[in-house]
This record gives C-alpha cells, sequence and structure tokens, in this order.
C-alpha cells in the first residue's frame, strides 16, 4: 500500500510509449480485483500518462525478429516470461529498477538480470516462500 501511494504522489512512473505495459496493468486487473491497489496506481497511470512529470514515456526499440531490442541476448534469460520482458527492456534501457511484489519470473532470475545491469526491487522480499503467507 505504502509503495503504491508513494508512486503516485513522488515518483515519475515508466511506460513504453507503445503502450505495451500500460496494456498488460489493465489485462492484469481484469483478472483481480478492479478496485484494489493495482486499479488505484493504474488509474493514476491513465490520468497523467502525458505529464511528463509523472508519466514518462519511453521509446524501446523491436528488432527484426519483433522482440525488444533492450533486453539481453543472454542464454541464461532464454526462459524469462516473454511478457516480462518489455520491464527487463525499459529497465535496462532507462538505468531504473523494476519493482515487483510476487512474480517469481524475476527471482527465479535475478543474478541473470543484475548481469546485464538490470536491477530489481522486491516489495514484498526475496523469499518466495513468504509472499503468500497470512
Amino acid at each position: 500500500m505504502i509503495f503504491i501511494a508513494t508512486a503516485r504522489s513522488e515518483h515519475v512512473v515508466l511506460i513504453d510509449d507503445a503502450d505495451a505495459i500500460r496494456q498488460e496493468y489493465a489485462q492484469a486487473l481484469q483478472q483481480s480485483r478492479p478496485y484494489g491497489l493495482g486499479a488505484l496506481f493504474l488509474q493514476h497511470v491513465y490520468q497523467h500518462q502525458y505529464n511528463p512529470t509523472r508519466v514518462r514515456r519511453v521509446a524501446l526499440a523491436l528488432d527484426a525478429g519483433g522482440e525488444y531490442a533492450d533486453f539481453p541476448n543472454d542464454p541464461a534469460l532464454a526462459n524469462f516470461d516473454p511478457s516480462d520482458r518489455k520491464f527487463a527492456a525499459l529497465a535496462r534501457n532507462t538505468g531504473v529498477p523494476v519493482t515487483n511484489a510476487t512474480d517469481s519470473d524475476w527471482i527465479d532470475s535475478i543474478d541473470a538480470l543484475n548481469a546485464q545491469g538490470i536491477a530489481v526491487d522486491f516489495l514484498c522480499g526475496q523469499n518466495k516462500a513468504g509472499w503468500f503467507t497470512p
């Protein structure tokens, strides 16, 4: 909760200028609670998506195969979730860490991501076993 409130009030949110990230947020919310914290965050992104002091739109180049050019060509990341690659490419392009709550792909690949200059902040810590315990 604190992170979402802080992100909305004090940080500049980064998204890609092709809207793949914003669309993924919206799709994920359709599968979860439409009025939870994620919805508040997405509402903030929608409301400020063209205000560069709140949301910065970053161009992410695609290679000839349609993959994100800034996503590392690293065998250790060959099985990294294709839907998460845009976030990793954005982080590598900008040098801004990805913020992750409970997506295990990030913790499973943290060493390879870090080796490629992609930092990840884990809101719920790096112990997957504790992510969903009450």
